[in-house]
């Protein structure tokens, strides 16, 4: 089924809660019913196009002068069984937590670090999603997908999506090019808890141990501490990636900085680009209506009333400063259109 909404106001449609206006949104709740609209409509994919899933890692500094496709199928199906482990496939529309909570619901292993993660399965691994020591890429089998030039549809397997920290293909070469329709994802019925995050595992044992339960609620007590709540305060989460620099560059912020933590990343040292934030000055700060969240220096909010060109202005700040005191450039972990 489709729905053509114009001239849609997207205030609503953004976690940040900031105003802008797209020209067209088109809703699709499947792979079959966005090919023939598209094959009817060739002047929209001449035109600039885009995919708008929750809206939760997302900031508009203007108006989007195109169509914003956003799906809204919230299919979720076994798929097969072998050995231990279970394929399920869910739509792109479905309400990532949702599918989370589904999983748990059917004793499969793997999501459950995930929760709490605000957006949809299609998104999951555009952004390769991760947190406490869990990423998308670990359970993705496959995505499929929908090429707006050739209305050909695809299936691309997981070890073929390009994943690295907070990135995959659908941020790189496809991006622009194709639309996710849905997602396949291999789980575990064998309980295997990730607790490599101390914190986590401290928190799960009090909580009774290492259930699904257990950890999908603690989980989701250790991110509502540290979180606000979009419909509340205006945010998208983090909004700085985490850099990972050299070990050389690693010790000589060290040596005047003993505390500093950090973790071996594949290519040297990564540093919470949370504390390098704080240690500039700008946890719980604010420019004009643009500010920090004062429990997590990772997450820029929305104070009221705020524009996308004011988040940017201030992120601008942060990053030139920390680009100063410690001579590394955080990058954004959010979409800026």
């Amino acid at each position: 089924m489709i729905k053509e909404i114009l001239h849609a106001d997207l205030t609503g449609r953004n976690s940040f809660g900031v105003a802008a206006v797209a020209d067209r949104i088109v809703e699709f709740d499947d792979a079959t019913s966005l090919r023939d609209y598209l094959a009817e409509h060739e002047e929209i994919r001449r035109g600039k196009t885009a995919v708008l899933g929750g809206g939760n890692n997302i900031l508009f500094t203007t108006d989007f002068h195109g169509t914003l496709l956003h799906p809204t199928g919230t299919d979720f199906r076994v798929t097969g069984t072998s050995d231990d482990r279970t394929t399920v496939r869910a739509a792109a529309g479905m309400d990532w937590e949702d599918f989370v909570e589904r999983c748990i619901g059917l004793g499969l292993w793997g999501a459950e670090n995930l929760t709490g993660i605000p957006g949809t399965v299609g998104a999951a691994p555009v952004q390769n999603i991760g947190a406490y020591g869990a990423e998308a890429k670990d359970i993705v089998e496959s995505v499929e997908t929908l090429d707006l030039a050739t209305l050909k549809e695809a299936s691309i397997a997981g070890c073929h999506c390009g994943f690295g920290y907070r990135e995959s293909i659908f941020k790189g070469i496809l991006s622009g090019r194709t639309v996710i329709t849905a997602v396949t994802f291999n789980l575990s019925r064998t309980p295997r808890p990730n607790l490599g995050y101390a914190a986590l595992a401290r928190e799960v044992e009090l909580a009774g141990g290492p259930s699904l339960e257990n950890i999908r609620a603690t989980v989701r007590r250790i991110r509502g501490g540290k979180l606000p709540d979009p419909a509340v305060t205006g945010n998208a989460g983090s909004f700085f990636k985490n850099p990972v620099v050299a070990e050389d560059v690693a010790a000589t912020i060290r040596r005047e900085y003993p505390d500093m933590p950090s973790f071996p990343a594949q290519e040297g040292v990564k540093i919470p680009a949370g504390w390098l934030i704080e240690k500039t000055g700008w946890k719980g700060a604010a420019l004009g209506r643009a500010g920090i969240y004062d429990k997590q220096a990772l997450i820029l909010v929305n104070l009221g009333g705020a524009s996308g060109s004011d988040i940017t202005a201030l992120a601008r700040r942060i990053i030139r400063d920390v680009q100063t005191r410690f001579g590394i450039r955080i990058a954004t972990e959010v979409n800026i259109w």
